[in-house]
């Protein structure tokens, strides 16, 4: 694949559309090699994507649930089978992960996805109201009335799949903006569900400036919802826009918005801690995929008695991690996705040198990829920067904590970010346990004990967070799926009544 340049164009109802505004997807891991050409949309590309899901939406949207379902389980099986080598190729080469890191993401979590959707999609269906013999009620779930706007991000090609493909197989139309970082996977994707007998303008794709199209997308009457993964200030600026719409009339119905967004994820250790299974912990969340998952732990507490242990088995685990081109899979570790991560995760870096203590790491180099090393900082001030603002990158920040402030620590932990998406405590005392989960029950959407907080499992740990991190919507259950629907309660009677006068009314 790595030999191959596909020209990767706009698909507008069924259509390629080739804007001739040409952009360049590149390999992080080795910059100057360019794997694909991608059109970037116009304006009236967008409105036409829009126009084209309404056209879509007459028909796809009157399917019974077992037939969209029948799509997008065909999908699955053509990515576990002769479709998965070219996902996770793709992924890999266009987004610098390993074959491990690829083959968790871009085949068995989509494919899980796939899978799972509609299994939840009937369960849904099958929740049905109380009748008796007068009378028949129903629940009918509606397609929303309208498009759903995808936004999807580079880091994670089996979200990619999931946020445009969740809402259509509830009958839904979309139009769908990949991440500019992540084309290559997204348009192999695309054509699985193409030959998987997704029909035309059920999904469109439309790629290029986020700006103008977001302002099309949010802009139009038509919006019935936005699923989103990104940054908290792009999905804030969205909200703020359809409130102003929302105000002013401008949609036939209010928009579901619903979002995973930011994180600065953390891992606690209470003094009974296994320090072996927390540093691989360390180790694993924070320096796999480049620290680049949303759930990746970027701040860590532990306890001063046991931090020296912990630190030594940390740092020599990184001293033996290897980074480097993904193809060469003695590579624990790729490149940061593209210069604007570098340039951002350095400036973190050079006040890390100046303001903490580096431990390990520290290096960033970017003459051939964009490689940021896997960094270890220990800081004093529960405060600092590192410790508080979501990075993105491989760099953990660890705060030694006197052994006598577990408590305190809690609270720290709670208040310290605005976010709440992931977190885990290290603890073999089960009261600690207990303590950690019902003080920071807020702190964290998916919280892990004794685990790493990433890996979340579709069917097994449906994933999302609150307060700054998102709504919650758990993508990979059927609570993301309900958010796709407008229900309509049906009632028949069987015998209606004839005489409108009640019999209490009636003489003796």
């Amino acid at each position: 694949m790595a030999g191959e340049r596909p020209d990767i164009p706009l698909v507008i109802g069924g259509e390629h559309v080739r804007s001739g505004d040409v952009s360049h997807a590149v390999m992080p891991h080795d910059h100057h090699h360019v794997l694909a050409d991608w059109h970037q949309a116009r304006q009236q590309d967008v409105e036409r994507a829009i126009e084209a899901a309404g056209e879509a939406h007459r028909e796809w949207s009157t399917w019974s649930q077992q037939e969209r379902s029948a799509v997008f389980l065909k999908a699955a099986e053509l990515l576990a089978t002769t479709d998965r080598a070219t996902a996770n190729a793709a992924t890999m080469l266009g987004q610098s992960k390993t074959a491990h890191q690829a083959e968790i993401d871009s085949a068995a979590e989509l494919i899980d996805f796939w899978r799972f959707n509609p299994f939840y999609a009937d369960e849904l269906s099958a929740d049905q109201p109380i009748s008796d013999r007068s009378m028949w009620n129903q629940v009918e779930l509606r397609p929303l009335e309208g498009f759903v706007y995808a936004i999807t991000p580079f880091n994670f090609t089996s979200i990619a799949g999931n946020l445009p493909t969740a809402p259509a197989l509830m009958g839904n139309t979309v139009v769908w903006k990949p991440a500019s970082s992540a084309m290559l996977s997204a348009w192999y994707i695309l054509q699985v569900l193409e030959r998987a007998g997704l029909p035309p303008g059920v999904i469109n794709l439309v790629s290029g400036d986020a700006v103008m199209i977001s302002q099309v997308a949010l802009g139009s009457r038509e919006l019935a919802g936005v699923h989103f993964t990104g940054s908290t200030g792009v999905f804030n600026s969205f909200w703020n826009t359809i409130g102003t719409h929302s105000a002013k009339g401008a949609y036939k119905s209010y928009p579901r918005i619903v979002g995973e967004t930011g994180g600065k994820d953390f891992i606690l250790a209470h003094v009974s801690a296994d320090p072996q299974a927390l540093a691989v912990a360390i180790a694993r969340g924070g320096f796999e995929y480049q620290g680049q998952k949303c759930s990746a732990p970027s701040r860590v507490y532990v306890p001063a008695s046991i931090w020296p242990d912990v630190r030594d088995r940390t740092v020599a685990i990184m001293r033996e991690i290897r980074m480097g081109d993904v193809r060469d899979f003695r590579n624990f570790m790729g490149a940061v996705i593209d210069q604007k991560a570098f340039t951002k995760i350095s400036s973190y870096l050079a006040d890390a040198k100046t303001n903490a203590k580096i431990l390990q790491g520290g290096g960033a180099h970017g003459e051939t990829g964009y490689f940021i090393e896997p960094t270890l900082v220990e800081t004093g001030d529960p405060g600092y920067r590192l410790m508080c603002e979501e990075i993105f990158g491989p760099v953990v920040t660890v705060h030694p904590y006197p052994d006598a402030k577990w408590r305190e620590t809690l609270h720290l932990i709670d208040r310290t970010s605005p976010y709440a998406l992931t977190g885990g405590v290290f603890a073999r005392d089960r009261v600690a346990i207990r303590e950690a989960s019902q003080t920071l029950r807020q702190a964290a959407g998916n919280f892990y004990i004794n685990d790493k907080p990433t890996g979340a499992v579709v069917g097994q740990q449906p994933f999302g967070g609150a307060r700054g991190s998102g709504t919650n919507d758990k993508a990979g259950s059927k609570l993301n799926l309900v958010r796709w629907v407008s229900a309509r309660s049906i009632k028949e009677t069987f015998v209606p009544p004839t005489d409108w006068r009640y019999p209490f009314m009636t003489e003796a």
